[in-house]
């Protein structure tokens, strides 16, 4: 079974990360933020990723660390558990639309690590959690996971909306790259003989 636990533990943050690639979008996340565990839920019931996280942060500053050192631990344990990537879809895309916004996102499990981010939120906050950390989530998670991902917002009116629409539109992408290719049997999928 494809699964891997990472700790990362630092001045500012204590968090545990436990993913099940071949799993069943089950879910418990506890990071003492409340949009963004719901975020992950998504996150992992869309990707069909088990996933567990649990993150004691420096809250009492703000939620940055904490979101910032999920991504980081989340990459991390995904590069684990995809191991040497042979027989691998690779690829994922998807667009996604939910209500007002629509969000397109195409991925390369390239072990190159980039980050194209073409969304903007109407608004700075999300009830109290800052929207400019959906990027931050992002980037923590494309550099640690050697993951090249664009992200595009195509429409969106509503902040909440717009993030739920690019975690889940991630989700779906991801899930498709993670997936066995039945037609690549044991291969790499790459002319490279390495990702």
């Amino acid at each position: 079974m494809r699964k891997a636990t990472i700790t990362r533990k630092t001045a500012e943050t204590d968090i545990s990360v436990t993913v099940t690639l071949d799993g069943t979008g089950t879910y418990a996340n506890t990071t003492g933020v409340g949009f963004f565990d719901h975020m992950l839920d998504q996150l992992s019931r869309h990707a069909l990723i088990d996933l567990t996280i649990t993150a004691k942060g420096d809250l009492h500053i703000d939620d940055h660390h904490t979101v910032e050192d999920v991504g980081i631990a989340l990459g991390q344990a995904l590069t684990q558990a995809l191991g040497d990537k042979r027989g691998i879809r690779r690829y994922g895309h998807f667009v996604l639309a939910m209500d007002d916004a629509q969000v397109a996102t195409a991925l390369d499990l390239s072990a190159r690590p980039f980050l194209v981010w073409n969304v903007d939120f109407p608004t700075q906050k999300i009830g109290t959690f800052d929207t400019e950390l959906v990027r931050e989530f992002f980037q923590a998670l494309s550099t640690h996971g050697g993951i090249t991902l664009h992200v595009d917002r195509l429409h969106g009116i509503n902040s909440h909306h717009i993030a739920e629409a690019a975690f889940k539109s991630v989700a779906r992408a991801l899930r498709m790259a993670v997936e066995p290719d039945p037609r690549m049997g044991d291969a790499l999928p790459s002319t490279k003989g390495a990702l």
